[in-house]
């Protein structure tokens, strides 16, 4: 399928797996659902039948509480059935609150508490330098993650490494679990701050696929650099009702709200 529809399946995995876990954190998912269609169905190269091959590129959610948005891409390449997106959250399901490596095939790193994902994937990324291994690192950090400080010490040793094998969204939707991030603790601006740390910033539309690929393919041009990605995104993105609200940080629809979702989503196809 091309990525508009990978992006759309996405979607609705997202919402159903929510629907029927009665929990889970629908405004990040939608918001970041783009940039992940973009990198599984284009970008990474990945292997669902041999999760740990040595080669395969490596993905961190840093933003762990997303996991519905990564667990529907891993599910629509065939890391596992989609039919399993159903039983999020539930126990033995391998399919946790936030993503475990030792749960779910596909799954790179264990991720949840904020700010430690972008680290590990930093150390995959020297790694990889040091092994003289030709796979690429990419990771999500959430605007609100940036408040943790782990964040910034991890882009400092990023940039003295020169860690160019490494690709870092910042999905920038504006608003955390408390309010909008400009009224908690703001971040911005990001990009030159990004830039002071000697990092090489470029800033998207972070749902228009073809600035994603372009993105990513000047990220995969620049040498000596570790790249950031400033993607500008609405929470919710796809369903209207969750769109900038913040009330959706953390909030599974019920029977009405996640009918007129699909209906909404299906309609964008």
């Amino acid at each position: 399928m091309n990525t508009k529809e990978f992006a759309n399946e996405m979607r609705k995995l997202i919402l159903s797996s929510l629907f029927h876990a009665k929990s889970g954190h629908p405004g990040g998912s939608l918001s970041c659902t783009d940039l992940l269609a973009v990198l599984y169905n284009e970008e990474m190269r990945v292997f669902p039948s041999s999760p740990k091959a040595v080669d395969r590129d490596r993905f961190v959610l840093s933003k762990g509480h997303a996991a519905p948005a990564l667990y529907a891409a891993l599910a629509l390449k065939g890391y596992f059935p989609k039919e399993n997106m159903n039983c999020l959250r539930k126990l033995d399901s391998g399919l946790e609150g936030h993503p475990s490596m030792k749960c779910t095939p596909g799954v790179d790193m264990s991720t949840g508490s904020l700010g430690q994902g972008i680290s590990a994937a930093c150390g995959m990324a020297l790694a990889g330098k040091k092994s003289g291994d030709s796979y690429r690192v990419y990771s999500v950090l959430g605007d609100g993650e940036l408040e943790e400080g782990q964040v910034w010490e991890a882009m400092m040793l990023a940039a003295h490494y020169r860690l160019d094998n490494l690709c870092v969204f910042v999905d920038f939707n504006g608003l955390q679990v408390d309010g909008p991030v400009a009224e908690v603790l703001s971040p911005v601006p990001i990009g030159e701050k990004m830039k002071a740390f000697g990092l090489h910033v470029i800033e998207i539309d972070g749902h228009d696929l073809d600035q994603i690929r372009s993105a990513l393919a000047e990220a995969r041009q620049t040498k000596g650099q570790p790249t950031v990605i400033v993607a500008h995104t609405i929470k919710g993105r796809g369903v209207s009702y969750m769109e900038n609200q913040v009330s959706w940080h953390g909030a599974a629809p019920n029977a009405e709200q996640y009918e007129q979702g699909m209906k909404e989503v299906e309609a964008n196809v």
